[in-house]
């Protein structure tokens, strides 16, 4: 092991600052004191390159990687003691038949300056062995083989319901974890510069099918990129509906993996309602024709599992919304599971050309709002000037029209002597020119808002338009610094000139 040793990030790990700064500052760079073995926990979604940036750093500190499989448990204790042994070079004394002594064996290996030890998919190891955890507890406290170790143990697994629950309540483990790392996919930017695509408009049509998936780059879809925004349809026809290809079934199968997701039928139908728009708890369940109360816990596991978020009404109304974060599992849901047959038999020509309409209307819309509210996130000291405590979505009631005006991206700061100020009011508009009559639906929501007692003296209006915008709406942005007009170009180029829009490619 490298004594003083200063973890730099590899060039072959694309993007991953800040998860790789965190994991390197698990890994202290001097001095042997270590004060024994510490336990960090890495958790992540599937296909999001977990395993990848786990392998490159125990090369680069020169640490123990163990990837773990789906076996029983003598053989994955074979497995892990030779692992151990080959990588560390210390044998055991006597032969290893327990996990107590596996795990013993490895704290026992590894001393000196600290070093990582990573356990890949760990979920597979307590599945064959519920007691790991609390063997691992037992020898990393007080008298434990580890206090003797300089392992920085990494546990880390894709099942992120049995990784929550890890750390989580009464678990053996919780209070002993030093590092948790969740590893998401990238951000709509970092995506569309880690496909090599420039222009802003095809970034967003390929990321509201793939998302920010690494994955899917490379392994899933034999590195296909569409080389402009002419062959996007013809793209997705070799790839997404090409059932020769790997991301063809990916969907289908990330719902399988899930170990507590037992019964997937329900699931589907789950999935199925949120694609479609049903987003509420009632409107799910009158989709799946189930009452609220039996959708409750699919909606639980599908949350635990990370494959929906749950969206409350960000001004406090009693509604929740839910959305699907995966957005090859809504691609699926809305266009393929439907026609399943049909593109198992070759037609993706076809039934492309029937869903178009689908795509851009229960996919690019809601996809296209919720890419908007990440760039509020990511930019509200730009924008406001001050932090955002909230950035969500809202609908509020017009008692003089009977209507209801959906807020796409609602704004607050946080409450301070028991006000609440709004921050922002956003919409945002996919497929159509985006005008005055947006900009005053807007104030409109404003008006109402005072009436409810909220502070709204300062509130900005946000017109996010992927078709551009008309004359009158870009003179009232030009005389009111509190009206900010954001187009594609400027999503993910900060400070570009507008994206021109021909008719043809607003069909997509």
């Amino acid at each position: 092991m490298k004594a003083g040793l200063i973890v730099e990030k590899p060039a072959s790990v694309f993007d991953r600052h800040q998860e790789w700064a965190g994991l390197a500052a698990f890994l202290p760079a001097t001095g042997s004191a270590t004060g024994g073995a510490t336990l960090g926990v890495v958790s992540g979604r599937r296909r999001q390159g977990k395993s990848y940036l786990l392998r490159a750093l125990a090369e680069a500190a020169e640490g123990v990687y163990f990837g773990a499989t789906e076996a029983t448990e003598a053989e994955s204790i074979r497995q892990f003691t030779r692992s151990i042994s080959q990588q560390t070079g210390r044998v055991p004394q006597a032969d290893v038949h327990t996990w107590d002594e596996a795990v013993r064996h490895m704290f026992t290996s590894v001393q000196g300056s600290p070093c990582p030890v990573v356990i890949d998919e760990f979920p597979f190891l307590t599945a064959a062995s519920p007691a790991l955890p609390s063997i691992l507890q037992r020898e990393l406290g007080p008298g434990g083989s580890g206090a003797g170790s300089s392992a920085r143990l990494i546990l880390c697994g894709s099942a992120l319901s049995v990784m929550g629950r890890l750390l989580s309540g009464t678990a053996p483990l919780r209070g002993r974890a030093g590092l948790e790392l969740i590893i998401r996919p990238f951000g709509y930017r970092d995506a569309a510069e880690f496909w090599g695509i420039g222009d802003p408009r095809l970034a967003l049509l390929v990321h509201s099918v793939v998302g920010g998936t690494p994955a899917y780059r490379y392994e899933f879809n034999r590195g296909d990129v569409p080389t402009g925004l002419e062959d996007f349809d013809a793209w997705i026809v070799r790839t997404v509906l090409n059932p020769q290809v790997p991301l063809f079934r990916e969907a289908r199968y990330l719902l399988s993996e899930e170990p507590d997701i037992r019964d997937p039928a329900i699931y589907q139908s789950v999935l199925a309602a949120i694609a479609a728009g049903n987003c509420t708890n009632g409107g799910i369940a009158n989709y799946v024709g189930r009452k609220s109360a039996e959708i409750a816990h699919p909606l639980r596991v599908l949350e635990d599992c990370g494959l929906i978020e749950r969206q409350p009404d960000t001004f406090g109304a009693k509604r929740v919304q839910y959305r699907i974060s995966e957005p090859l599992v809504a691609f699926y849901e809305a266009v393929m599971r439907a026609r399943w047959a049909a593109l198992e038999s070759g037609r993706a020509s076809q039934v492309w050309e029937s869903v178009r309409h689908t795509f851009k209307t229960q996919i690019l819309g809601p996809h296209f709002e919720g890419v908007c509210r990440s760039y509020v996130r990511n930019r509200d000291l730009e924008i406001f000037g001050e932090f955002a405590d909230q950035v969500g979505n809202a609908v509020i009631n017009d008692p003089v029209s009977r209507l209801q005006i959906e807020i796409d991206i609602a704004v607050t700061a946080a409450e301070s002597a028991g006000r609440r100020r709004v921050l922002g009011l956003g919409e945002a508009k996919w497929g159509e020119t985006v005008g005055t009559g947006h900009l005053d639906r807007l104030r409109r929501a404003k008006e109402l808002l005072n009436g409810k007692k909220l502070d709204v003296a300062d509130a900005h209006l946000m017109l996010f338009g992927a078709a551009g915008f008309t004359e009158g709406v870009q003179a009232a942005a030009a005389s009111d610094p509190r009206v900010h007009l954001v187009d594609l170009g400027r999503l993910y180029r900060d400070g570009t000139q507008p994206v021109t829009t021909s008719a043809e490619e607003l069909g997509t």
